[in-house]
């Protein structure tokens, strides 16, 4: 199995970015990683067995909301990276380098 045309995935963006900051492109990626992370958390929520406390369709209403907010606390922190590789991708794209 050939690896040598993976590109490392790099770490969050720190200030010393080569790319320039759109403030629009890293408001879309961090919403992208917070939906993204909240379907994820919602999916693995679905999976846990509340006992005798929950459960109903009250829970399965508002569940949605609590996945949603732990999504969008996850990304708010930049650990997954996920909003940094998708605000690389937009910028490469408007310059025209679409890999």
């Amino acid at each position: 199995m050939e690896f040598s045309n993976i590109t490392p995935i790099a770490g969050p963006r720190t200030s010393a970015s080569p790319t320039p900051v759109d403030p629009a492109a890293r408001e879309a990626a961090r919403e992208f990683e917070a939906m993204m992370l909240g379907q994820m958390v919602d999916s693995m929520m679905a999976t846990v067995k509340t006992g005798t406390f929950g459960g109903g369709h009250a829970e399965e209403t508002w569940r949605s909301f609590l996945s949603d907010a732990i999504g969008a606390e996850m990304a708010r922190g930049d650990g997954t990276g996920i909003a940094a590789q998708i605000e690389g991708a937009i910028a490469r794209y408007r310059q025209g380098g679409a890999t």
